[in-house]
């Protein structure tokens, strides 16, 4: 028996088609039957198709949050990252990161959604900036610039990993990111 409620099941189901096909790629109606419910039903929860992205975003981005925060960062920073990439590495090769998904349909999204995409994006990349930074100091991670673009950088690898992944049916290329940032021991 289910016991989450008729609102934790839509927005449970509504990530996993965010994530498989993005946000043009289901309907409420859809959505509604993976529930159970009329279409119309899914109204008395999320009156817009945004509303229910939003709701999704933000807790999809807190989730992610409590999980980096959850790496510990007194590991080398080397390690820090190989834990980073398993938060990505799900076991599942259907389904890429929601708002990597939602990054990719930014153009059909409405402003307030484009800013919490962004914001999902600013937060992980400042936490890998930090990451690159201390693996510049402790001589785990090799990164030639300034650690703020190389945040940026693993951010955009991760997620262009994620879809290559998908798209070849070969999860390791979450962990050839995590690899070419790597400082081999004695390479000095």
């Amino acid at each position: 028996m289910n016991t989450a409620t008729i609102r934790e099941q839509l927005l449970s189901h509504a990530q996993a088609l965010i994530r498989q096909r993005g946000y043009n790629g289901f309907s409420y109606r859809e959505l509604a039957e993976q529930v159970g419910i009329k279409a119309s039903g899914i109204d008395c929860y999320f009156p817009c198709k945004d509303d229910l992205l939003i709701e999704v975003m933000d807790n999809y981005a807190a989730e992610d949050a409590s999980l980096m925060r959850n790496i510990d960062a007194m590991l080398p920073a080397y390690e820090r990252l190989n834990r980073y990439a398993a938060l990505f590495d799900n076991g599942s090769s259907e389904q890429v990161s929601v708002c990597g998904m939602l990054g990719i349909n930014f153009a059909s999204l409405s402003d307030r959604a484009c800013q919490a995409v962004q914001s999902f994006y600013r937060t992980h990349e400042c936490w890998l900036t930090q990451v690159v930074a201390d693996g510049q100091r402790d001589g785990t991670l090799e990164w030639p610039g300034d650690p703020e673009a190389g945040g940026r950088y693993l951010f955009s690898a991760f997620q262009g990993a994620l879809i290559s992944s998908r798209l070849f049916q070969m999860p390791s290329r979450l962990h050839d990111v995590v690899a070419s940032m790597r400082v081999e021991p004695g390479s000095d």
